[in-house]
């Protein structure tokens, strides 16, 4: 019997199986088509920037074993785009579902942070 909230999602001809929330059960399974994939159900187009905080979320995972906080993305990001994107409300306009701690990490194939519902 499969759990009710297991949901799977179509990359390539391949079924790969979710949360009912759209994380990736499987962290093996990522691939940067998944993310265009999951993207494009959450109605997201994604543009280069998109992508420099899904790599900035997975280089950071893989470096700390912990997801990235905001906190910690904002100076990152402050200094490569500048004062005017490198910002909270910047990263969840182009996160608009959750953020990047929540739609970023999804979209980054990554688990849910702790502390989220």
């Amino acid at each position: 019997m499969t759990n009710p909230l297991s949901k799977t999602l179509l990359v390539n001809g391949k079924e790969i199986e979710t949360d009912g929330e759209g994380y990736l059960k499987n962290l093996q399974d990522w691939s940067e088509d998944f993310a265009r994939t999951r993207a494009k159900e959450e109605g997201l187009e994604l543009t280069e920037e998109h992508w420099e905080v899904i790599r900035f979320l997975r280089d950071h995972y893989q470096e700390h074993g912990v997801q990235a906080q905001v906190r910690t993305m904002i100076p990152y990001f402050a200094q490569q785009w500048g004062p005017d994107k490198g910002n909270n409300h910047y990263l969840h306009e182009l996160f608009p579902v959750g953020g990047p701690q929540k739609q970023g990490n999804r979209l980054a194939g990554l688990l849910r942070t702790k502390g989220e519902h």
